[in-house]
């Protein structure tokens, strides 16, 4: 069954509240002084059973201008308002405020409900009609219905019942398959049940014993129960009013504003970038840096527009602004929102959230404004492109862009495998980066290596892990080879065993460096088991030390910072420790010693670089094969 809520939005004193009363039975001011008063201080919830059987949420929002901050908080998640006017006063500058912001929030369906029908003349109410429909030009109610009602009679009672009824119908389904969202707008605590939140549920369902958190505090809790128009339920769904008791979490810790949504769905943020409009009728626009009030569902946040092409919005202009906050706010793409000037606290605009999570951008660029563009398309695949590309450096996964975007998985994830396709998003080991970003990584790998080539031209190539600390160490290096093996199959460089050097980088070697080659092979050969001294054989000869580097990992095998072995000689070891543990099944160092007619020190390294290589495992003073 479609979920809808109901608002009202007016002057005070327009009979809003009992207008309420009248179609419902019920009445939505709760507290003291609002009886005391006779004026709605806070918002009013309530419910509406309608003829077809469609059960509305009703949101009741108060009509003086102090108590705007407390209709700001309600009318997020209305999918119908009622827009009343008395009959006996017409529009007043309540009845226009409040119809700006509906507007700025893009609220698509709507009546007028001209209330008191009973306290004026038929002239005079058509005086007022005349009037509602002058000011209600260019907004979304300028062809909705009016209805008159008077609810102390019950006039009209009736006619507008089944005109809201009507209009439910065409109110868009919302998305129950999204994650599940909810701005709270009250918080209290019942005896015996602890702590209960109220509000709208924007989208998704919610279910009883689900897991979730408390944003922007990341407070983990868990819902105890769930009340749907003051009736238990095991599950709430998009569009309904709901009470929700939580596990594990004190009243003094939730403020109006805060958003319950699944654990690690959602990603605060003390910036957003928006599409601003501002209200036609205003005596000044806004200035770059000028300090505003942001009101996002529930709550309220100070803030400073940052203007991207301009140094002035003007009265009925729109334009790309950041909006740098002084307190962090969790939203989602498309949102809408509305601005007031810190002082006077007048509306002055409002408009959708395009990034809720951005880089400080500079002003004036143009490469900036034509991606807001594309963002503002809606183009979900662009989005989640746009958000790779900005957090490429901080190589996202899966569940990161997810969080970032407050999206479900599965649909980004959808996004992002067509973008690997078309080779916009390189997917590095579940690890996303962006083309460009891989193209910066690509061009730092070959000027890298072309840089080590030139002062170590006869070493075959850089250790991989060498090139991982120079390049990126943020990547961890089994995803570093994923990297290295992407542009290798590019073409641009070769690996080797763990080398990797510029493809068409090859080791060539001068008569001088075959003559030392020769020199330094003989030298090692000779010694057998017990070689001679890394720096004993190079010496402080550049000329040296660079043809015996070429030569470890190929007729030289290093076994320790100042040792080496020639590669027949090392060979020649393992062979006979392998025949020796094969026929006895163990072997000691003193053996080991012994066997080949070395010192201690020189078995003792070639056995503790068996261990490293895993061809051979100590166990207590004795080593067996692995």
């Amino acid at each position: 069954m479609k979920n809808i809520i109901i608002g009202t939005a007016g002057h005070i004193d327009h009979g809003k509240t009992t207008l309420i009363k009248a179609l419902t039975g019920k009445e939505t001011d709760r507290l003291k002084e609002e009886k005391k008063r006779g004026i709605s201080i806070d918002l009013g919830f309530t419910n509406f059973d309608l003829p077809s059987g469609k059960r509305a949420g009703i949101v009741d929002v108060p009509g003086h201008e102090k108590f705007i901050k407390n209709m700001l908080a309600g009318v997020h998640g209305m999918d119908l308002v009622l827009l009343v006017v008395s009959a006996d006063e017409g529009v007043m500058p309540q009845t226009i405020e409040h119809l700006e912001i509906l507007n700025l929030l893009d609220i698509k369906k709507g009546l007028i409900v001209i209330t008191k029908a009973d306290t004026v003349d038929t002239d005079f109410k058509e005086l007022v009609k005349e009037d509602v429909m002058e000011k209600l030009e260019g907004t979304f109610l300028e062809n909705a219905d009016i209805v008159e009602v008077d609810s102390i009679s019950g006039t009209g009672i009736k006619e507008l019942t089944e005109e809201i009824d009507r209009l439910t119908d065409e109110v868009e389904d919302k998305n129950i398959d999204a994650n599940p969202r909810l701005s709270i707008d009250r918080v209290f605590s019942i005896k015996g049940f602890g702590t209960v939140v109220t509000g709208t549920l924007i989208e998704g369902k919610m279910n009883l014993d689900d897991d979730m958190m408390i944003y922007p505090g990341e407070i983990k809790t868990k819902i105890r129960s769930l009340q749907v128009h003051g009736e238990s339920q095991k599950i709430a769904y998009a569009g309904q009013r709901v009470a929700i008791n939580l596990a594990n979490v004190r009243v003094e810790e939730i403020e109006r504003g805060d958003v319950l949504a699944k654990p690690n769905s959602m990603q605060s943020s003390m910036m957003i970038d928006v599409k601003l409009k501002l209200i036609k009728n205003l005596d000044r626009g806004l200035r770059y840096w000028d300090r505003i009030r942001l009101y996002h569902g529930a709550k309220e946040i100070l803030g400073r527009v940052a203007f991207l092409d301009r140094e002035e919005l003007a009265p009925g202009e729109e334009c790309f602004c950041q909006i740098r906050l002084e307190d962090t706010i969790v939203a989602k793409k498309d949102d809408r929102f509305v601005i007031r000037y810190y002082s006077p606290m007048i509306t002055v605009g409002g408009g959708a959230i395009i990034d809720t999570n951005p880089k400080k951008h500079k002003r004036f660029d143009e490469d900036v404004l034509s991606s807001l563009n594309m963002k503002e398309s809606g183009d979900p695949q662009f989005v989640v492109e746009e958000n790779i590309r900005t957090n490429s450096k901080d190589y996202p996964v899966l569940k990161e862009i997810a969080k970032s975007l407050g999206e479900n998985e599965d649909i980004v994830l959808e996004n992002i495998k067509g973008l690997v396709a078309s080779g916009r998003v390189i997917d590095i080991n579940g690890t996303y980066i962006h083309l460009e970003h891989y193209d910066r990584l690509r061009q730092k790998i070959c000027s890298t290596l072309e840089e080590f080539h030139k002062s170590n031209r006869l070493k075959r190539g850089m250790l991989k892990e060498e090139l991982r600390s120079r390049v990126e160490s943020k990547l961890k290096s089994k995803d570093f080879d994923i990297l290295l093996e992407r542009v290798a199959a590019d073409k641009e460089i070769k690996i080797e065993e763990n080398l990797a050097s510029i493809s068409s980088f090859s080791v060539k070697f001068s008569d001088s460096d075959i003559k030392i080659r020769q020199e330094i092979e003989d030298t090692i050969r000779q010694g057998g088991f017990s070689p001679e001294q890394i720096d004993v054989i190079t010496g402080e000869r550049s000329e040296y030390i660079q043809v015996f580097e070429s030569m470890v990992g190929e007729t030289l095998v290093r076994v320790s910072e100042d040792t080496v072995f020639h590669k027949e000689i090392y060979e020649k070891a393992l062979d006979l420790l392998r025949d020796h543990v094969q026929k006895n099944g163990e072997i000691t160092l003193a053996e080991f010693r012994d066997m080949i007619g070395a010192s201690r020190k020189y078995a003792m390294l070639l056995l503790e670089d068996f261990d490293r290589k895993r061809i051979t495992r100590r166990i207590g003073e004795k080593r067996v094969l692995s």
